[in-house]
């Protein structure tokens, strides 16, 4: 399943419209805070997919009923550019246990690149629905990698992947390599660049975000 959040008209229209201005972006806390926007819609989204039981609450006043959720979900980002996204689902999410995992393109002299992934910190994942940020999903590479690598670690009971902007290729390569993961994208782009890069999209969200970066 893929769901475009930008289907409908909303406010997150506006901040999808920020996160890509070269104006606004110049900004970099406003650019965080709309990434947090992002993955605070988003998790609103997903928590009404997932699974609740009826709770008696003692008041001041009595006892009422009431839905709550069932299990707390896991909460994984890819470091660093995803990490504003992250906290957006970790301020409706804010019980959830949290996985970090090191995932980035190292580049050759050629302009190919390879993902590498150096370091990964994670909870308990047998039979837990996990919940994978980041900011943008190009190739597709650099997510389906970290699934693969979670799953070695446990096998969740449903994966849900939220991204600011997607590009169609990185989802059709994602839906291929792990065809019951649903994607949420705050947006959708149609062209990727051949050296991976989504257009129009937004640039570098990690430099945005955090700051240019020596390339490694």
């Amino acid at each position: 399943m893929v769901v475009n959040l930008s289907e409908q008209y909303s406010l997150l229209s506006d901040w999808i419209g920020e996160l890509r201005d070269e104006e606004v972006q110049k900004n970099r806390m406003r650019f965080r805070r709309n990434m947090e926007r992002v993955g605070e819609v988003a998790a609103f989204e997903i928590s009404r997919q997932l699974a609740y039981e009826e709770r008696e609450i003692q008041t001041p006043l009595g006892i009422v009923s009431c839905k709550t959720l069932k299990e707390q979900p896991v909460l994984a980002t890819i470091l660093r550019a995803g990490l504003p996204l992250h906290q957006g689902l970790l301020n409706y999410f804010d019980k959830a246990d949290n996985a970090f995992i090191s995932a980035y393109r190292k580049h050759q002299r050629d302009g190919s690149f390879e993902i590498s992934l150096d370091y990964v910190s994670c909870p308990e994942l047998e039979n837990r629905v996990v919940i994978i940020s980041d900011s943008m999903l190009a190739t597709g590479a650099s997510l389906v990698k970290t699934i693969q690598f979670l799953r070695e670690e446990g096998h969740p009971s449903e994966i849900h992947i939220v991204v600011a902007i997607a590009c169609t290729v990185g989802i059709e390569y994602v839906i291929r390599s792990e065809p019951h993961s649903k994607i949420w994208c705050g947006a959708i782009d149609d062209e990727l660049t051949a050296k991976g890069y989504i257009v129009p999209g937004l640039g570098d969200a990690g430099d945005l975000a955090f700051g240019t970066k020596v390339q490694m």
